[in-house]
């Protein structure tokens, strides 16, 4: 398997357990669909990107750096939902760079 498969497969499996509490939710569709593609879109960058870090320190920077972007729009409207955001970030990002730091 390529590591650019692996990224992205790693990166829906991320997305899966990020969107399954957001379901429970009840959240918007487009907020659902934004998570998974994010995760998806980080598993790739991950798995490709060559970057001097340990493989868990990897996916945390990548999934921060990844998030910016994001983080500025919501913190803008509800800062308090950024707290979950960032545990989730920081949890699912070190679990893609271990996962993907093992090829």
């Amino acid at each position: 398997m390529t590591r650019v498969v692996k990224g992205i497969l790693v990166g829906a499996v991320a997305g899966i357990i990020d969107v399954l509490p957001m379901l429970a939710q009840k959240l918007s569709w487009d907020a659902n669909l934004s998570a998974f593609c994010f995760w998806v879109v980080t598993g790739l960058v991950v798995a490709t990107a060559d970057i001097d870090l340990a493989p868990v320190r990897k996916g945390i920077v990548t999934a921060f750096l990844l998030l910016i972007p994001s983080a500025i729009l919501i913190g803008a409207k509800s800062p308090v939902t950024l707290i979950p955001i960032v545990a989730m970030t920081f949890i699912l990002g070190a679990g893609v760079g271990w996962i993907l730091g093992r090829q």
